[in-house]
């Protein structure tokens, strides 16, 4: 595993801008190692606060030797595609990576570790395929609606809707306002960032809830508990939503959406209902007609970044006019504070 003090460069290649990049967005934002470049051939020349809203004096380089002359002992594979899958294209340069001392961060179902164990030099270079489950879980059983807590669940109209970003603004607002909080990483970006975690689509289904169950009851004695959400309820193919409800057995609930979409970014012929059905749906689908406890979506986090800042204003203006929701983009306006203490007043 990623140690704090190992030096990281994130291949990004072709993706700066892409919804694929996701993961290396997320640790280029929230990552606490230093990260001495970022690879990009495209962008190259430029830093990552002139491409992204993000403060950091990252530059961008043309090439993995250009990352390990800046000192990078450690590379990120930022790049999440549909089907987690190697792309043949990599090889070269996870080949390259491993020849020149570098360690490994996969956070693709294809397995690096087995494969190329023989390029592996030392007993202090390391390939970490972060989509492996590292414990086979007990059924879920509910245990966790017995708990007093706080337990925050991010959930979403899409893949991709910013789960996993307003999860960790939330847990860090929380944080800085002194409550004991913890949050709950479930997808391979957030293990990543955290060191901490659950591949729940490494999962088997019937044991996916049980391992939702077994994260939290871990973290039993914190007063907040954010839950990173995955995928949506809507989307054809996944199945994380119930899981993490009946895991976590939540006490609220955040809808994260892309602002001004009206259909899945893949398949685009499944259309987005009405986000108001939509927040009734989630509720209902929490509480099971009351077998489990209700819980509201508290805030909706949106994802503005395609709008100008004049649009992203009117449209959260309206959604929250329509839906009756606190609604907010917890980047673009430093929002997570406005949900947080909804949370808080209960």
């Amino acid at each position: 595993m990623l140690k704090e003090n190992e030096r990281v460069a994130i291949y990004l290649e072709g993706h700066l801008h892409s919804e694929y990049g996701k993961m290396g967005i997320g640790a280029i934002r929230y990552l606490s190692n230093k990260i001495v470049a970022v690879i990009d051939s495209k962008n190259a020349g430029s830093d990552i606060s002139s491409q992204h809203d993000i403060s950091k004096n990252i530059p961008i380089v043309k090439s993995l030797q250009q990352a390990i002359d800046l000192g990078a002992e450690v590379l990120i594979l930022g790049i999440a595609n549909s089907g987690g899958k190697i792309l043949d294209e990599w090889t070269s340069l996870i080949k390259e990576a491993l020849e020149k001392g570098l360690s490994l961060v996969n956070g693709m179902h294809d397995q690096l570790a087995n494969r190329y164990k023989d390029l592996i030099k030392d007993d202090n270079q390391w390939i970490w395929d972060v989509r492996v489950p590292q414990f086979i879980p007990n059924i879920g059983s509910g245990e966790a609606m017995k708990l007093n807590n706080i337990r925050v669940l991010m959930i979403g109209t899409d893949m991709g809707s910013g789960k996993m970003t307003s999860g960790l603004e939330l847990f860090s607002i929380a944080k800085k306002d002194g409550y004991k909080s913890s949050f709950i990483a479930t997808g391979q970006v957030g293990i990543i960032i955290t060191g901490k975690g659950i591949p729940l689509d490494g999962y088997k289904v019937d044991h996916a809830c049980g391992a939702v169950e077994k994260v939290i009851m871990d973290e039993r004695d914190k007063e907040l508990i954010v839950i990173e959400g995955q995928g949506s309820i809507l989307h054809p193919g996944s199945t994380a939503t119930l899981p993490l409800m009946r895991g976590s057995c939540p006490t609220h609930m955040i809808l994260c959406h892309r602002a001004s979409t009206t259909s899945l970014r893949y398949p685009k012929n499944i259309l987005f209902p009405d986000l108001k059905k939509f927040v009734k749906l989630n509720e209902d689908l929490v509480s099971v007609c009351g077998t489990y406890k209700s819980a509201k979506v508290i805030g909706i986090a949106l994802n503005t970044y395609h709008l100008s800042k004049e649009q992203a204003e009117k449209e959260i203006e309206r959604i929250e006019k329509h839906t009756g929701i606190a609604t907010t983009d917890f980047i673009r306006f430093g929002g997570a504070s406005k949900i947080w203490n909804l949370i808080k007043k209960g």
